[in-house]
């Protein structure tokens, strides 16, 4: 060994040994999962996760009604929310002062006759949001000032004439957003700036994934990762945006992000089948969604975009260990918490709530984990490093392929 490569394999292993020290300190942590129970039947479903860790979503009772439900903190509790006095209501969404919106059936006699509804804080005093004049409406999305969107339309003629709504504070006032041109339109969520996500019609016939600017001015068309359909599915306090979009010459839809205020479509590709769809994201920049997975016959596993790459969340030790299988995932907050639905130990299909921490080791692992971000004194080693390393590499005329992944 030379004198300069006796150099670059001192200087590599001080390196490795500060990684190691930023790894070791994040390798204690575990993923957790807890089934959420029912409303007195087999089955239940959560849609939406709050800060305070509340789940709202929909369960089955004991009659064979599906209820809307809350829970308390991290999920424990389940609240029944009731109806607008028919037999049947769903949940979607919740904000950080526990209001929670959703739709819920107006009468026992009328199986269409469907209306959005707000019931908060807490749960308390459910009440219709109305309809615009129209035969239906349903909630998708609340923010913290409790600006509620969702759409409306009617069951008679063709097409049904779907229209997405935003209204003011408190689910009062509202209004018709309109369409990208085409007939239909439905509003899928909602941040806290008042920014407005779904997706509509063209006046082509092609349907595309929309962004309307603070209370649903301007109604702008994000386009598709390069074919003709694309769904905005979640919005964070940044303006990424998460859903499913056809590339170019696929024939399923890819889950997609943007950066922010919905600038730049990206493909995150699949766990290698041919679908995927991010279904939600936190103010981190952490999606989670669903895919299709490789020799699976068209099974899905749920999946989490975090710290540069995407792990399978279906293969997770604490997922096997506790019996569950066919994870869907549906929402994630700022602390880690994922929500969802699958099969439990006894087969039954259930609400979940998995949470990991900020010091999580992600195993299995994603496609790409870039090294732990050091603290500010370790950047001056790490730049000094990695500055020696480049001129030892010019030295030796050796050529560097840096490959950069980004996620699915």
């Amino acid at each position: 060994m030379n004198r300069h490569d006796s150099k670059f394999l001192g200087f590599s292993i001080f390196l490795a040994a500060i990684g190691m020290v930023a790894f070791s300190a994040s390798a204690h942590a575990n993923w957790s999962i807890t089934g959420l129970g029912s409303l007195g039947g087999d089955i239940s479903f959560a849609r939406g996760i709050n800060d305070n860790g509340q789940v709202v979503g929909y369960a089955y009772t004991n009659s064979g009604d599906r209820h809307a439900f809350m829970t308390g903190a991290n999920g424990v509790g389940m609240v029944d929310l009731g109806t607008l006095g028919g037999s049947e209501s769903l949940s979607t969404s919740i904000n950080d002062a526990g209001q929670v919106v959703g739709q819920a059936a107006l009468t026992l006699d009328n199986p269409m006759g469907y209306h959005a509804f707000l019931a908060g804080p807490q749960g308390a005093s459910i009440h219709d949001l109305g309809s615009l004049g129209k035969d239906y409406s349903s909630a998708s999305g609340i923010n913290n000032s409790g600006q509620v969107v969702g759409h409306v339309g009617v069951f008679s003629g063709s097409p049904f004439d779907y229209h997405a709504f935003v209204t003011g504070s408190n689910g009062v006032g509202m209004k018709d957003l309109g369409t990208l041109g085409g007939t239909d339109s439905f509003a899928t969520a909602i941040n806290d700036n008042g920014m407005v996500i779904g997706a509509s019609f063209t006046d082509t016939g092609s349907t595309h994934a929309f962004l309307a600017r603070a209370d649903g001015v301007g109604m702008t068309d994000l386009g598709t990762l390069g074919d003709d359909y694309s769904y905005a599915i979640g919005i964070n306090g940044s303006g990424q945006i998460v859903g499913e979009s056809l590339a170019k010459g696929s024939v399923l839809p890819h889950a997609f992000i943007t950066g922010q205020d919905g600038d730049k479509m990206l493909d995150l590709g699949t766990l290698g089948g041919r679908y995927s769809s991010a279904t939600g994201i936190n103010d981190a920049g952490e999606a989670v969604g669903v895919s299709t997975v490789l020799n699976g016959g068209g099974n899905f596993d749920a999946f989490i975009y975090s710290h540069g790459g995407i792990t399978d969340l279906s293969q997770l030790d604490a997922v096997i260990g506790g019996g569950w299988t066919n994870l869907f995932v549906s929402d994630i907050n700022n602390h880690g918490q994922i929500v969802g639905y699958g099969l439990d130990s006894q087969g039954q299909t259930e609400a979940f709530l998995l949470s990991y921490t900020s010091d999580t080791v992600f195993h299995p692992q994603p496609i790409f984990i870039p090294l732990p971000v050091p603290e500010p004194e370790t950047y001056l080693m790490w730049l000094v490093g990695l500055g020696l390393l480049g001129w030892m590499a010019v030295r030796r005329k050796r050529k560097v392929d840096m490959v950069l992944c980004w996620r699915e």
